[in-house]
């Protein structure tokens, strides 16, 4: 199978310190941050809100799948060994499936009999400062501890002009700890545990098409709406928190020459969402000034595996998977639909509901899913000879997701000062709960042929699965199907004069049908109009095709130069949504044709224990639209990003010191685009959409 592998090393290089900056550093890996964010890989994967729907892309840190909702697993990249991009459908050799492909993040393990501190401090523009620091302890001869700690942040790109508060901020801190023993060179027990916090003021900023009285409040404030604009003047600071927290116990033995392991888990996720949509002081003009919802998940898992020997005729890997998420929304949106909330002081008599349901008891909607997985797996290698061997593999799962939508009272006062009155906007839904169960068997062919010792060619034919799920969209109860997957893929894999240089390249086609995809969709307002709300439900046919390749050279010792490039035609094949909107042969949102990274790395000794380090990298994407359809709107023009570093290092001591900049030339981008109603249209921005410049210092001893 095609995987792109990005060390520890080089993300440290390029700056970056969220993984969804992975897509900067792995060609065909895209991150939407709308619509409930996702990975995408070879441009396909689900973003939705939807608490049953499974993941197109499933993070997988540490060999723990991190299937919660809004959940990574991975804030922040301190002490990351490397990130594994798995391409395609995956689920025959470990874990949870998916249909598109895995991202897997390993984190380094604690060494036995080393005593190690590592630590990192830089700053930069827009107050930019990230901070980290890793400690290896041994216990003994068999046990060792490695402990990992990070804080970083930075002051944002825009302005609240109402509130005088940043747009744009973050501030993330955690730490991991993993505590390894190994009595002997039979068993091992590696205990993980981490938490991370993470708090930013993102929000959705006006770009064209606000209301009059609206717009004249906000010209009036010093706010100009625009392509590039990244202020607001909303009177409701917009706002994202979350925490994530786990441990896990990898348990691995050698019996009789087989590999037995097994990985137990537990994690939960919390994730405050505060996005208030009005633009302006809520006294003069507001829309939507109360958007809160409070999401809580909790999973389990359970895999273990036993692997034969890696000799001989017949080689073999056969595992089991469990896994149960379960995840508790509350959701508030509570509406004025451009009638201030206060007018000479006096609170608004009603607010719209459109969290509540006509005529059911409540303002807040309470959602409850639980979704289960259980599966076998394995795979059988035949290898008759040196140089050919095939892989047969197959996975059977079962899944059990159910969903309900209840109601809940807020109260008002505790939250506003004051009791309005609240009209529901939407009827309650036919059924309030539903539940929805799936078999599956997909299977894995590929045939491998070693031309020499260092020149592979191998072909691959997969099926994935992606179970149904139940969705509840403006109160209606709104099941979907099951999403399944035909890929192919053939490629080639090289290395070269006596492996200074690497090729690898691939071709690829996947087939999707009943591609579980995301739209905007309309539901009544409450007050003869209506709002737009993402809605998922099943496209008949998609297809992905294309070429990826790479090569990395080290001519010279103090030298290497790597590239990546992948071409995508992403685009709905069968996508009739209703009887007057056909998608069909419409390009995937976030789906670029062409991405590509390049970086060259030179390191030279420049006096007595003192070395020159240098490095500088660029990525590439073309142009995409962001929304289903091809609107116009959402139209992200192609760009690129450079980013350079230059840092002398003193071996004896350990310490670098260094300058670097991120997006050298400082190339603007919009990272997503929304029709908001009324409000018109606004967009998200990234703090990589600025050049950043600053100093580290890095010391390990």
């Amino acid at each position: 199978m095609a995987i792109q592998t990005v060390s520890g090393e080089a993300i440290n290089k390029a700056g970056y310190t969220s993984l969804t900056d992975l897509q900067y550093l792995a060609p065909g890996v895209q991150y939407d941050p709308t619509q409930g964010a996702a990975f995408q890989i070879r441009g396909v994967g689900t973003t939705s809100f939807d608490f049953s729907n499974a993941k197109s892309v499933n993070i997988v840190v540490d060999d723990v799948v991190m299937d919660g909702q809004r959940a990574t697993g991975l804030i922040g990249l301190a002490d990351v060994a490397r990130a594994d991009v798995l391409m395609g459908p995956q689920g025959t050799l470990f874990g949870k499936n998916s249909t598109s492909g895995v991202i897997a993040v390993t984190t380094n393990r604690p060494q036995l009999a080393l005593t190690s501190v590592r630590a990192s401090a830089s700053y930069g523009a827009h107050n930019e400062r990230i901070l980290n620091a890793t400690v290896n302890l041994p216990l003994g001869q068999q046990g060792a501890l490695r402990i990992t700690g990070f804080d970083q942040g930075q002051d944002g790109f825009g302005r609240n002009a109402t509130l005088r508060k940043p747009v744009g901020a973050t501030h993330e801190y955690g730490g991991r700890a993993r505590l390894l023993l190994q009595p002997n060179d039979r068993f091992d027990l590696l205990v993980s545990g981490d938490y991370a916090h993470h708090w930013d003021s993102d929000v959705r900023t006006p770009v064209s098409g606000q209301p009059a009285p609206a717009a004249a409040i906000l010209g009036g404030l010093g706010v100009t709406p625009g392509p590039r604009n990244a202020d607001t003047a909303d009177g409701i600071y917009g706002q994202l928190a979350s925490e994530e927290w786990g441990a896990s116990v990898r348990a691995h033995a050698v019996i009789g020459g087989h590999d037995l392991t097994a990985i137990t888990a537990y994690r939960q996720t919390r994730y405050d969402n505060d996005t208030p949509a009005n633009l302006t002081p809520i006294e003069r003009f507001a829309y939507v000034p109360y958007n809160v919802g409070r999401l809580q998940t909790e999973k389990v898992s359970q895999e273990v595996h036993l692997a034969s020997p890696q000799a001989g005729l017949v080689r073999y890997l056969v595992g089991g998977f469990y896994n149960r998420l379960e995840a508790t929304q509350s959701q508030l949106q509570w509406a004025t639909l451009g009638t201030p909330v206060f007018t000479n002081g006096r609170p608004i008599n009603t607010l719209f509901a459109v969290s509540g349901a006509i005529g059911a008891p409540g303002n807040t909607s309470l959602f409850h899913a639980v979704n289960e997985t259980a599966a076998a797996f394995g795979q059988l290698t035949i290898a008759p000879t040196r140089w050919f061997r095939l892989e047969l593999g197959a996975r059977y799962s079962h899944d059990d997701n159910a969903q309900r939508l209840d109601y809940t009272t807020t109260d008002p006062i505790a939250m506003l000062g004051f009791s309005p009155r609240f009209i529901a906007t939407s009827a309650r839904p036919v059924l309030s709960f539903g539940r929805v169960r799936g078999d599956d068997v997909s299977f894995r062919i590929s045939p491998i042929v070693q031309i020499a010792p260092a020149l592979m060619v191998y072909g691959t034919y997969s099926t994935g699965y992606k179970p149904a799920g139940i969705a509840f969209v403006g109160n209606q109860y709104d099941p979907y199907a099951s999403e399944t997957v035909k890929a192919w893929e053939v490629g080639i894999k090289s290395e070269w004069f006596g492996r200074r240089l690497r090729f690898n390249a691939d071709l690829f086609r996947s087939d999707f049908t009943n591609f579980q995809a995301t739209i905007l969709t309309r539901i009544p307002d409450g007050a003869g109009g209506s709002l737009l709300v993402t809605a998922i439900g099943n496209a008949g046919g998609l297809r992905s095709q294309g070429v990826e390749a790479s090569i990395a050279a080290r001519p010279v010792p103090s030298l290497s130069i790597s590239a990546s490039a992948t071409y995508t035609d992403a685009y709905f094949s069968d996508y009739v949504y209703n009887a007057t909107t056909n998608y069909t042969n419409t390009r995937l949102p976030n789906a670029p044709d062409v991405s590509a990274t390049a970086a060259v790395d030179y390191e030279h000794p420049v006096a007595d224990g003192l070395r020159l380090r240098a490095r500088a990298d660029y990525a590439y994407r073309s142009g995409t639209w962001t929304v289903v359809g091809q609107p116009g709107y959402s139209y992200v023009p192609a760009f690129g990003l450079a980013n350079t570093r230059l840092s002398i290092l003193h071996a004896r001591s350990g310490v670098e010191l260094g300058i670097f900049a991120r997006n050298l030339f400082d190339t603007y981008f919009s990272t997503g685009w929304q029709i908001y109603g009324a409000l018109g249209l606004l967009h998200y921005s990234s703090p990589n959409a600025r050049r950043t410049l600053g100093g580290f210092v890095n010391f390990r001893f």
